[in-house]
C-alpha cells in the first residue's frame, strides 16, 4: 500500500510543480506580449522561427494533455458498467501497446487509432447533447 501512497504522492508533487512553471510560463508570455509593441528588438525575437517552433510544441503538448485529462476524467469518474468496460479496455490496450513497436504493420496500428476512437465516442456518450 505504500508503494502505491508513494506512486500518488509523486504524481501530485509533479503536477503542482508543472502546473507552478505554466503559470510562470503565461506571466512570463503575457509580459512579453504587453512589452513586445514598444521594444522592436523583443517583438523581432519573440517572433523567430525557433520561438513560435517552441511555442507550437508547447502549445501541441498542452492540447494533447487537456483532450487525455478529459478522457481520463470520463473513464474514473464514470461508474457505469460502461465505464468499467472501458477501463478494461483501456487495460488491454496498455498491454497490447507494450506488444506495438515501431515494426508494427500499417494496420494493425491502424486498428488500434479506430479502437481508440471508439472508446472516445463511447466516454463521450454519456455528455452528448441530443440534436
Amino acid at each position: 500500500m505504500a508503494r502505491k501512497d508513494d506512486y500518488l504522492d509523486n504524481i501530485h508533487i509533479r503536477i503542482l510543480r508543472v502546473t507552478e512553471d505554466l503559470r510562470a510560463i503565461q506571466r512570463d508570455l503575457n509580459y512579453a506580449a504587453m512589452e513586445a509593441p514598444g521594444d522592436p528588438e523583443l517583438m523581432e525575437a519573440l517572433t523567430q522561427q525557433p520561438e513560435l517552433e517552441t511555442l507550437e510544441v508547447l502549445k501541441s503538448a498542452l492540447d494533447q494533455m487537456r483532450h487525455f485529462l478529459w478522457f481520463y476524467m470520463q473513464v474514473m469518474t464514470n461508474e457505469s458498467e460502461t465505464g468499467e468496460k472501458l477501463r478494461q479496455t483501456i487495460r488491454q490496450r496498455t498491454a497490447d501497446n507494450l506488444l506495438l513497436d515501431s515494426g508494427a504493420s500499417f494496420l494493425e496500428k491502424w486498428k488500434q487509432a479506430s479502437d481508440t476512437a471508439i472508446l472516445r465516442y463511447l466516454a463521450d456518450g454519456k455528455n452528448r447533447k441530443p440534436n
